[in-house]
């Protein structure tokens, strides 16, 4: 199984590094990925295709949430998913902040082992830095 950590990474590095770069002209310095590369990112998850919004369940198959947003740290690494809780249509929605190290991928769906629903509404509220 691939770790969705993993994934996630390579098209948020992709896309950060896409966003602060300009076009490549000739015998500039490579600023994007190689041909070697691409084909791996390629077979890798989108996320906006594949994780972001989808629902997340614990191994029991329970829906526990929703992947609200991945944050990249300062760093520029991937740190966090945001899963929301609770709530109706995006109202009282509880947003938690997961190491997405402790997310998996089992038949073909975003499994967070072990976890509640009322765990994660137990957590601390992430909210947005102003």
């Amino acid at each position: 199984m691939r770790n969705i950590a993993l994934v996630a990474v390579m098209s948020l590095m992709v896309a950060a590094g896409a966003a602060d770069s300009s076009a490549q002209t000739a015998g500039s310095t490579l600023v994007s990925v190689s041909v070697a590369e691409l084909r791996e990112v390629a077979s890798g998850w989108s996320a906006k295709k594949q994780i972001l919004g989808k629902d997340v369940y614990n191994d029991a198959g329970d829906k526990i949430g929703e992947v609200n947003d991945l944050i990249v740290t300062p760093s520029r690494s991937l740190s966090y998913a945001i899963v929301g809780v609770g709530g109706f249509l995006g109202i009282g929605e509880h947003n938690v902040a997961v190491p997405v190290s402790k997310f998996k991928q089992q038949m073909g769906k975003i499994t967070l082992p072990g976890a509640t629903k009322d765990a994660l509404k137990a957590a601390p509220k992430f909210e947005y830095a102003q």
